[in-house]
């Protein structure tokens, strides 16, 4: 079985592959204060939950953007696991051709993402991945990555709302009933929901005026289904995107 890995800002992803089907996902917060040892007996008690012995897991794939955990998990996966990892990153193959300017800057996660799209939706297709932010990436016709678009993800932008004022307060991530809120709450839901569904909504019209009309465009990422819900501009929704994509690439530089 294949362990996928996607150790993103605010949570770690974990997805295991038996064959080609996804058999199992779990997530957890990020920490980069926890050790080796830490995160090894918290997959180790995960595992078993979906049942899945840990002996069980002959191959594993890393993508990250949070460089102090690359090196813990790489730990976890040769003490632990007594696998040598897959760690995308420069010199590994991921099926498109990525033209970001110098590509080594490009997020791991993006390029995985790039790559799962591409071969499960074809080209050209628009990735909107609403995680910590919300990242928009472009593939062409052709497999080429090149590039993208990040903004604030939608419960950064709340929490510095709140960090950021006196009287706003925290609120709950919900649609409110119109766009001119009669309450505080309300107004703050408005400007958050709504705020963030037209920035999509003209962060794709604008991708699709410059990578191509006919261009597909998923969604991925934490809040995609509530985002789906409200914008309706997807062709798809697919949670597992980004492990999707590690199992592809772990795939391409097996073989």
């Amino acid at each position: 079985m294949l362990l996928a890995l996607d150790i993103g800002n605010t949570n770690v992803t974990l997805g295991v592959f038996q064959d080609e089907a996804i058999k199992a996902t779990w997530r957890m917060a990020t920490d980069a204060r926890r050790m080796a040892d830490e995160y090894a007996l918290i997959v180790a008690n995960l595992l078993p939950l979906k049942g899945i012995s840990p002996q069980a897991i002959t191959d594993i794939a890393i993508c990250s953007v949070v460089p102090p955990l690359t090196s813990v998990f790489e730990e976890v996966a040769r003490s632990f696991f007594r696998v040598t990892p897959l760690v995308v990153g420069g010199g590994v193959k991921t099926g498109v051709r990525i033209l970001y300017d110098p590509p080594r800057d490009v997020g791991a996660d993006r390029v995985v993402d790039a790559a799962a799209a591409f071969r499960l939706y074809g080209g050209p297709v628009i990735i909107v991945d609403f995680g910590t932010a919300t990242v928009f990436d472009a593939v062409t016709r052709e497999g080429d990555y090149l590039g993208g678009a990040i903004a604030p993800g939608l419960n950064v932008a709340a929490e510095s709302l709140f960090l950021s004022t006196s009287q706003l307060r925290r609120v709950e991530l919900q649609r409110p009933k119109l766009a001119i809120g009669r309450n505080t709450i309300a107004s703050m839901q408005s400007g958050l929901v709504f705020g963030h569904i037209d920035l999509v909504r003209g962060m794709v019209k604008r991708f699709k005026q410059e990578l191509g009309e006919d261009s597909k465009v998923v969604a991925t990422g934490g809040l995609a289904a509530f985002i789906a819900q409200e914008a309706g501009l997807f062709d798809a929704v697919n949670p597992d995107l980004t492990l999707i994509g590690l199992k592809i690439v772990y795939q391409i530089n097996s073989s």
